[in-house]
């Protein structure tokens, strides 16, 4: 369905001016380019506001028109009622795992849930949900153990991940393993926070390693599963995650997203890349 892909195959972008411009950044100002030199605003006239992440600029008699929502195509539409569908489903599947891990966390220290604000669609940022795997002052453990090993804040710091990461608990290496930690992201689905298939959540911090193609992130919403997840997860380097990300934007397909959901089966199966 796709071959490998590498950063290299991903083509240079232009300095073309679309119709559609969506901002990837948390605030930016109005463009002051044609439209703006062919129509000024008149003296003493009400500057427009300033835009926001997620905001959207049509062009409209020669001028830029924000909008807060940009209009949804039927296979949009489509796409969305396929996510909800398949989040139910799955909800009910996975009902008694997800009561039993509710049930074995909570016999243990800390919350049930882990929550952390990720970047979704637009650049909104959303709450993602997670059963927790770590222990309950994993953030103040992290600072710690990076302090004082060299080689595994090298690795931290090319990946945000810790391959042995003295963190995560015995039921959470198992939940990682298996990949069913992510189960309570269904309700990220339904919410409309996150799709079935998609790039993978990313921290607000993460965004300055897609550069350029941080616009191909911020045109879709995030996944359950995605192309990264299935090309190698963990043991993918970030470039290529970035890179895989960029490539599924542009070739989103039904076809393609089908083949993911069945690679995902096999992945999860295996624990390829999951920890």
């Amino acid at each position: 369905m796709y071959r490998d892909f590498r950063p290299a195959d991903l083509p240079p972008t232009t300095n073309r001016t679309d119709p559609l411009v969506m901002s990837s950044t948390a605030e930016i100002r109005p463009q002051a380019k044609r439209g703006a030199l062919r129509h000024p605003p008149a003296p003493g006239a009400a500057l427009p506001p300033r835009l926001h992440a997620g905001h959207v600029m049509r062009r409209s008699a020669g001028r830029e028109q924000p909008e807060t929502q940009p209009r949804r195509s039927l296979g949009e539409i489509a796409g969305r009622g396929l996510d909800i569908a398949c989040a139910l489903g799955l909800a009910m599947v996975f009902s008694p795992v997800l009561v039993a891990a509710a049930v074995l966390l909570g016999r243990s220290d800390g919350p049930v849930l882990f929550t952390q604000s990720r970047l979704g669609r637009g650049g909104r940022e959303f709450p993602v949900y997670k059963f927790r795997t770590m222990v309950p002052n994993a953030a103040a453990l992290l600072e710690d153990v990076l302090a004082r090993d060299p080689a595994l804040r090298a690795e931290w710091e090319q990946t945000f991940k810790l391959k042995n990461d003295p963190r995560v608990t015995p039921i959470g290496r198992f939940l990682r393993k298996t990949s069913l930690d992510e189960l309570p992201q269904l309700w990220n689905i339904l919410r409309g926070d996150m799709s079935l298939v998609g790039p993978r959540p990313i921290e607000p911090f993460e965004i300055a390693k897609y550069g350029r193609h941080a616009r191909h992130y911020f045109a879709q919403r995030p996944g359950l599963t995605g192309l990264w997840q299935v090309s190698g997860r963990s043991d993918a380097s970030y470039a290529r995650r970035v890179a895989l990300d960029a490539y599924y934007a542009k070739n989103r397909s039904l076809r393609l997203d089908l083949a993911i959901v069945l690679k995902t089966i096999k992945v999860v199966l295996t624990g390829n890349g999951a920890y």
